[in-house]
């Protein structure tokens, strides 16, 4: 159980796919259009990285060291395939909005990372861990940037107005320029706790090296073990 909470943990927050690890960008930005877009892309995505982790994991040392990337290639595509026909005959709606996006996943960065990084090199049980983890957060990740830019682009979540009539919606936010704003201020948001913690640090290191302007020597301390020429 520990383990399970540690990769949903590393998944969502640690290392989200897309605010901390900034990956799959094009689908993201490309879909976040609704709510509805963003939740269909991320348990698509999810769904398969499940699947492929834990097909990679099982073959892991029957797959030649040579070929592994290929393999991985196939495997995925071949959930993704899985993935595209069940969607097509289900909910041919969701499938036309999300469109070439949805065979694209074949080349998600998010899915053939965490199979080279993970699935690769662990036992069964954690790389399926791992896969929800990494999944829910991409998930979590597309509905805040999709619920923001439907909010404020059409006035809507899941088509439902929010705002009365006297709300102007802003055209920008469900284009292009809109998505990248959108991403853009919810990284700086999520990630200022870590630059303050970075500049903290070197605002420490500075304090402690001083360097005389004129001879470039330091006068921060009496015995400084590192080189402080400029």
């Amino acid at each position: 159980m520990g383990s399970f909470s540690e990769r949903l943990k590393n998944g969502i927050l640690t290392e989200n796919p897309l605010f901390v690890q900034v990956l799959a960008t094009c689908p993201t930005l490309a879909v976040t259009t609704s709510v509805e877009n963003a939740i269909g892309m991320g348990l698509a995505s999810t769904a398969v990285l499940i699947g492929s982790n834990l097909f990679i994991s099982v073959l892991r040392k029957v797959i030649p060291e040579k070929v592994r990337i290929p393999a991985y290639i196939t495997i995925i595509a071949a959930f993704v395939t899985l993935i595209q026909f069940l969607l097509q005959g289900f909910v041919p709606t969701l499938y036309k909005s999300l469109g070439i996006f949805i065979p694209l996943i074949v080349v998600n960065c998010v899915i053939l990372g965490r199979a080279e990084a993970y699935a690769s090199k662990n036992k069964v049980l954690p790389s399926v861990f791992d896969a929800i983890g990494m999944g829910l957060g991409f998930t979590v990740a597309l509905v805040i940037l999709g619920a923001i830019r439907e909010l404020l682009g059409a006035g809507a979540i899941f088509g439902f107005k929010i705002f009365g009539n006297s709300f102007e919606p802003a055209i920008i936010m469900i284009l292009a320029p809109g998505a990248f704003i959108s991403l853009g201020i919810i990284m700086a948001l999520l990630n200022q706790k870590a630059i303050n913690a970075t500049n903290q640090v070197n605002n420490k290191i500075a304090h402690f090296h001083e360097i005389d302007p004129v001879t470039g020597e330091c006068t921060g301390c009496g015995s400084c073990a590192h080189s402080c020429k400029k």
